[in-house]
């Protein structure tokens, strides 16, 4: 627990404030993720619909909506990021070698997905370290504690 400490300490006193930006924009971003998810339940199901393990990739989808459309949002909007970004390291885990790794690096076909997914789950990493910022509800609500 102490290392925990000293890693937020060390985070807190080195965070750039243009990097909130970037986690704003990671937070938005994985949001809008979640949106083509749930806007491509077609192509889903049709996936789903050759597997043995129906129920668990019916879950699984449910996961991956709710945790892109309200991690997004909080991670966005600075609120618990860490929290938030830790429900997000997993899915972005399976998007990076489960299912994207098979197309290819710079392969024209994925429409550069491998690379977005890879991308994003090093930002998620950096932020788990980093935190939320200045430019956060987390912060704000750190130095409003009795508003």
């Amino acid at each position: 627990m102490e290392t925990i400490s000293k890693i937020e300490l060390w985070a807190d006193t080195h965070h750039p404030k243009w990097i909130d930006f970037i986690r704003m924009a990671l937070g938005l971003f994985i949001l809008y993720k979640g949106v083509i998810f749930i806007a491509n339940t077609g192509a889903l199901m049709e996936m789903m619909s050759n597997s043995d393990l129906q129920f668990f990739n019916l879950a699984l989808a449910h996961y991956v909506a709710f945790a892109h459309l309200v991690g997004g949002f909080m991670i966005a909007l600075g609120l618990l990021t860490r929290f938030a970004i830790i429900f997000q390291i997993p899915i972005m885990l399976g998007a990076v070698f489960f299912i994207n790794i098979n197309q290819g690096f710079l392969s024209v076909s994925n429409n550069l997905e491998f690379e977005l997914s890879l991308i994003v789950l090093i930002l998620l990493v950096v932020f788990l370290i980093y935190g939320s910022g200045r430019f956060s509800l987390d912060h704000w609500m750190k130095n409003h504690p009795n508003w």
